[in-house]
């Protein structure tokens, strides 16, 4: 099996007015002084999907946050891309799991600087790779936002100091989904508290999908775990 990677031209980005480049050549934030460079919202698509389907919910989130938007490595063979495949739904295979996120964090670590903080948001099959990165690298992310999304039911070796550090997460799912299965909705629910300082939030009537009450919540969370206006 080839290692995924993340294409280059597969990068939607943005966080310009904020002056935030998010390009190989970026070593600090432009214009920033000494001041912090602004905060970046790494966006990962779902399963069938592409890069350009969720910069749209940047406009409804806190402004002043630089964000890159993704392309997952897989290409499928009816059209879009995917992170992993699907074999069992909720539980996909760890190996290509753990490749999917060790492509994000390559690409991380070639593109962005490591004083950067970096926030992971994921819907579906991408807030399974957002709760991954977080397995992998604790240390690399401030905050993550899981949409639809789940959490690979094994363990890993980077949970104990992800317990240890404990980051805010939004959790954000609807009890009318019937994609992601309730079991693994459950199994995210359990571990996320053990690990992360979750907000969970369930939304009645929700499906697969992402509503404007969810984007509100998102929008204070990250407020809150950010420090922004």
């Amino acid at each position: 099996m080839t290692t995924p990677t993340i294409d280059p031209a597969a990068v939607l980005r943005g966080g310009g007015r904020v002056g935030v480049r998010v390009d190989p050549g970026a070593t600090e934030a432009e214009d920033q002084g000494d001041r912090s460079p602004a905060p970046l919202l790494l966006l990962l698509h779902g399963y069938g999907s592409s890069e350009r389907d969720l910069p749209g919910l940047v406009d409804h989130l806190p402004p002043g946050l630089a964000w890159a938007s993704l392309r997952a490595p897989l290409a499928l063979p009816q059209g879009g891309h995917a992170w992993v495949p699907i074999t069992v739904p909720g539980r996909p295979d760890a190996r290509a799991t753990a490749e999917a996120a060790d492509a994000v964090l390559g690409w991380l670590e070639a593109h962005v600087p490591v004083t950067t903080p970096v926030v992971p948001v994921g819907f579906s099959q991408g807030g399974l790779m957002a709760t991954q990165l977080l397995r992998h690298a604790p240390e690399r992310f401030t905050a993550a936002v899981v949409l639809s999304g789940f959490v690979l039911d094994t363990s890993l070796p980077g949970d104990a100091a992800l317990a240890r550090r404990r980051p805010p997460v939004y959790f954000g799912h609807g009890d009318a989904d019937r994609v992601i299965t309730a079991e693994a909705t459950a199994r995210t629910s359990a571990w996320l508290p053990e690990h992360t300082r979750v907000t969970d939030r369930l939304h009645h009537g929700l499906g697969h999908g992402i509503d404007a009450d969810e984007l509100a919540e998102v929008a204070t969370f990250l407020r809150d775990a950010l420090g922004t206006t």
